[in-house]
């Protein structure tokens, strides 16, 4: 499957002239031929920042200076190393997280992706997405990573108020958001996201209202509500167990969280998992892919991943880390191919909980057929059917479960974590009651 090398350096022009055809003809990407065990999506962690925000316990650095050269030959390095090693013949999407992957090189994002295309098969029409803030990327820079081969742009927003911003420690204003956000939907239309903060210290549901309903007038089609979680380590939970700084009122972010879903639910969004909001089709298809539990390489310092290496006979999914620190990770990526720091092989109910936790994190939730693909002698309805505590919650329209298979109302994606502590436990007991099978799972 992997592409000779003509072909690998023409990979970027290919991907803008299917990106330009799907704009033509409206159509999304063709079914893929292989198995679930031969696709991936691939993360890549770029490690750096400009300035650490005050809310972000991220793996993230503030260097003096990058050498992005041996960073870039180490991205690339790793990638090759990994897809060997995980047997994946097809990339479905590419996804440059941080970090700042904005700061990175153009230069950088394309070798990565001319390395993945000369391992595996990487399709023309592959969703590929970069994070990027708006003070580190200006229109000239943002066409760049378009001639490079990104296809769509991932903009952390945050918020419109000035005053939020700089106490999120952000480097833009409202301004130089929406100016990048307008210049992103000029090269990118239909492929911009955009990530909205609330619950924040002392912030109001009428003023954040506001900003939202601002924000629908500038935004593409795809948003995402992140309520802000005070780390411990970070500036400003620092600021909080001080007293300088209010405590946020969780139930003041209830409210901005549920009265907004109403928001762009009559903006024409649907609310396909429990942060992201889509219109015109435009779900995120990397991020689709960790909610229906498929495989992922992560690449980079600190990147995560979840795959079954292949060879001495494993059918074990691992959960992988890769080494924290950008400098060590070089090292090792230099003498071994990969820094890989942790691996965890994955028992068959550790991952029926990460497909029954992350499916029902969306509006699909977890279809039958999707649930034998990792479990094909207990089914959704020898788990859950006879629960008389799933039937509460069933009785209540928090939940459905029906010939499709189980998944979350409306108002139950809003409270999910509550749904959880009551299917995790079922889940962990019809386990320990089942018949053993000699079946493999996952």
């Amino acid at each position: 499957m992997a592409l000779p090398g003509a072909r690998a350096r023409g990979w970027a022009a290919a991907a803008r002239a299917a990106q330009r055809r799907r704009r033509v003809e409206g159509a999304g990407g063709s079914p893929s031929p292989e198995p679930a065990g031969r696709r991936a999506a691939l993360y890549v962690h770029w490690p750096y920042c400009e300035k650490r925000c005050s809310y972000c316990n991220f793996n993230k650095y503030i260097p003096r200076g990058v050498e992005e050269a041996a960073m870039q030959k180490c991205l690339v390095t790793e990638a090759q190393t990994l897809l060997r090693l995980s047997g994946v013949q097809r990339v479905e999407s590419v996804f440059f997280g941080g970090g700042t992957p904005s700061l990175a090189s153009p230069h950088t994002v394309a070798a990565v992706l001319e390395a993945v295309a000369q391992t595996a098969h990487l399709p023309a029409d592959s969703e590929v997405t970069l994070e990027a803030n708006p003070t580190s990327t200006p229109g000239s820079r943002l066409a760049e990573f378009g001639a490079a081969g990104v296809n769509r742009l991932s903009i952390g927003l945050q918020s419109l108020d000035n005053t939020e911003l700089r106490l999120l420690g952000r480097t833009h204003s409202a301004c130089d958001a929406l100016r990048t956000l307008a210049e992103a939907r000029r090269l990118f239309p239909g492929r911009v996201s955009v990530d909205f903060m609330l619950g924040l210290p002392a912030q109001q549901v009428g003023p954040w209202l506001g900003q939202l309903q601002e924000l629908l007038h500038h935004c593409d089609d795809h948003l995402s509500l992140y309520q802000l979680s005070l780390e411990r380590g970070t500036a400003l939970f620092a600021q909080v167990q001080q007293g300088v700084l209010p405590a946020p009122d969780p139930e003041l972010a209830a409210e901005m969280y549920q009265r907004g879903r109403v928001v762009l639910r009559e903006a024409g969004f649907r609310q396909y998992e429990v942060s992201n909001f889509a219109r015109n089709g435009a779900l995120s298809t990397h991020n689709w892919t960790y909610w229906q539990c498929g495989q992922y390489l992560g690449i980079g310092p600190g990147a995560h991943g979840r795959f079954m290496p292949q060879g001495a006979g494993s059918h074990t999914r691992e959960a992988r880390i890769q080494t924290l620190e950008p400098d060590n990770w070089m090292k090792e990526v230099m003498m071994f191919g990969h820094g890989t720091r942790k691996r965890v092989p994955l028992g068959r109910l550790e991952l029926l909980e990460e497909v029954l936790a992350l499916g029902l994190r969306t509006d699909v939730g977890i279809t039958h057929q999707h649930w034998q693909q990792f479990e094909p002698q207990l089914t959704l309805c020898d788990v859950f059917g006879a629960n008389k505590e799933v039937q509460e919650l069933l009785e209540q329209g928090l939940l459905q479960l029906d010939h499709r298979g189980l998944r979350c109302s409306w108002e139950g994606l809003a409270v999910l974590d509550s749904l959880l502590l009551t299917l995790l436990p079922q889940l962990q007991e019809a386990w320990q009651q089942r018949t053993p099978s000699p079946v493999p799972g996952g």
